[in-house]
């Protein structure tokens, strides 16, 4: 695994795997979003809209919008609405504002009820608009309005006496008299851009005029984050986090899963691969007590990163790769062949492949079956044996286990004369009619076998 991509197909296997840790754990972050959703209660939001009329440019806008929200307006709306126990500083985080298009600027306000929420958006709006207004008055010279006042009524006298002489001119059809009225009419057209000009410079006419577009609309759902929305995103998360967790300690992991890497950590080489059909107790291992039924029970006692076993052949096939182990044991021990058969504590499936190894090689080589803590390695002394056989499963040990069972049958003057790897693999459904001879004998052979070796 930490050398694989993550695939669907790894995913889906921590999903079938696991299922029932995972809805443990989903049903778990559902509570806590609950949890999370008591101690937020509901809020509300609405929104209200102002309208600026005249030209705006972006960054006016972005000042109107900061006004909006300034503390001198959130306050005077807290001493409007007068809510108990609720001040200006404490308003100032449930509203906000945005610039829209059109020249509109959109309040929006946050409470723990709709009609609170309705109330504080619209006098928000309402305290802006007096607010600005007020700046604008505020900022607004008298003598320079008086100026624009007295230019603004002498270009309307001025246009008056162009009236006058256009009326009182030569009515003959001489060049001179057309010119004099053409000039006149340029003249009047210069007049009235003037006075256009002088309503646009104006900013009482234009910056002053704000309205408010109606009242905001009362809400009639929670703002999000919803209760639902913490439940349901509560249980996703501490779901991806269950199976991100799977991934990460499957990286990891340094259990050794090739051949050559358990050969080196063992010291030895390796003699066969056998299979060993088996049902889904098979991969569980043996414990009692509490945290084991919990572990049953979450169902974490099973390996998931193992990849499924496939079907195997029939039981002459895998009989078949008992023997050659055996024909190789007896073609490199010299006469008596006696080996130790060396089997990790709760390795299942290399106990049972070790048990039909013994029943295969029916005494010759005798073999002895023990089985040996990975934590504390202890192999018994050498009698007349002429090694160890090592039969494990891959990907169940790390390189540091492995090495302290070389050691230990180093200890105890065994030589490691090889290694066995043991497979799951799943049965067909259907059996052959004639069964192999042996095949219903393993566990009276591991039996007969180690009286035979204590006598």
């Amino acid at each position: 695994m930490s050398d694989d991509t993550i695939r669907l197909v790894t995913i889906g296997r921590i999903i079938r795997r696991r299922w029932r840790l995972l809805t443990i754990l989903a049903v778990v972050g559902a509570l806590v979003g609950y949890a999370t959703s008591v101690l937020f209660p509901p809020r509300y939001t609405t929104s209200a809209s102002v309208l600026l009329s005249g030209a705006w440019e972006e960054r006016e806008l972005l000042t109107q919008q900061e006004i909006a929200t300034s503390s001198v307006v959130v306050d005077r709306a807290a001493a409007t609405l007068h809510w108990p126990g609720v001040s200006g500083s404490q308003l100032r985080d449930q509203v906000s504002a945005t610039a829209a298009d059109g020249n509109i600027i959109k309040i929006s306000g946050t409470a723990d009820t709709p009609k609170h929420a309705q109330q504080l958006s619209d006098e928000v709006a309402q305290q802006f608009v007096t607010f600005a207004a007020r700046v604008v008055d505020g900022n607004t010279d008298p003598e320079a309005a008086e100026r624009l006042e007295a230019l603004r009524q002498m270009v309307v006298q001025t246009n008056r006496r162009i009236t006058t002489l256009a009326d009182a001119a030569d009515p003959g059809q001489t060049v001179e008299s057309v010119q004099s009225r053409t000039e006149l009419e340029k003249l009047r057209t210069s007049l009235q851009e003037a006075i256009n000009k002088l309503d646009q410079a104006d900013p009482a006419a234009n910056k002053a005029n704000m309205v408010v577009m109606g009242s905001a609309a009362r809400p009639t759902g929670e703002a999000p984050p919803t209760r639902m929305q913490l439940i349901v995103g509560g249980a996703l998360l501490f779901f991806l986090l269950a199976v991100i967790g799977h991934l990460t300690a499957a990286r990891m992991s340094r259990r050794l899963r090739t051949e050559p890497e358990i050969a080196a950590a063992l010291g030895s080489t390796l003699l066969g691969s056998v299979d060993v059909p088996g049902e889904r107790s098979a991969h569980r291992p043996e414990g009692r007590g509490p945290r084991a039924r919990i572990r049953r029970l979450l169902g974490v006692d099973i390996r998931w990163d193992l990849p499924t076993p496939q079907t195997s052949g029939d039981e002459a096939g895998r009989q078949i790769r008992y023997r050659r182990v055996c024909t190789r044991l007896r073609d490199q021990l010299p006469a008596p062949r006696r080996l130790l058969v060396v089997v990790p504590d709760g390795d299942e499936i290399a106990r049972r492949a070790a048990e039909q190894l013994v029943a295969e090689a029916e005494s010759d080589p005798m073999l002895r079956v023990v089985g040996v803590s990975v934590s504390q390695p202890l192999v018994p002394d050498r009698d007349n044996e002429s090694g160890a056989l090592v039969v494990l499963s891959a990907g169940s040990w790390t390189a540091v286990e492995l090495t302290g069972i070389a050691e230990a049958c180093a200890d105890a003057k065994h030589e490691v004369v090889g290694i066995v790897l043991a497979g799951p693999v799943r049965a067909r459904a259907t059996q052959p009619a004639g069964r192999p001879r042996d095949a219903a004998t393993p566990v009276l052979a591991v039996g007969d076998d180690v009286k035979g070796m204590s006598g």
